[in-house]
């Protein structure tokens, strides 16, 4: 089954990241396409970000990461106020970024 999942941890306490806002996009040209937007849950995951009706999965797809937010609710300063990872996927498969 093609997904798309990923776990974030607060290395620093030691313990998963609540509440992070993430997007995924994907490009389509220059240009990026938001598809999905959620929060971490409790366990500092997000269940599967793909849309279910995506007729053609294979591309090349953006997580972003919202951690100035989440390290400002924390009353620390971030050094990266957003990470974004970029891949590739490139059949239909289950895709967990860790």
């Amino acid at each position: 089954m093609t997904g798309i999942t990923t776990h974030v941890l607060d290395t620093a306490r030691g313990r998963p990241a609540a509440g992070i806002a993430v997007s995924l996009a994907r490009r389509a040209g220059d240009a990026w396409t938001e598809l999905a937007a959620a929060r971490t849950d409790a366990a500092g995951r997000v269940a599967n970000l793909l849309p279910t009706d995506l007729e053609n999965p294979i591309g090349t797809y953006r997580l972003r990461f919202d951690t100035g937010a989440y390290f400002k609710a924390q009353g620390v300063p971030s050094l990266h106020p957003l990470i974004e990872i970029v891949f590739e996927v490139r059949d239909a498969e289950h895709y967990h970024v860790p």
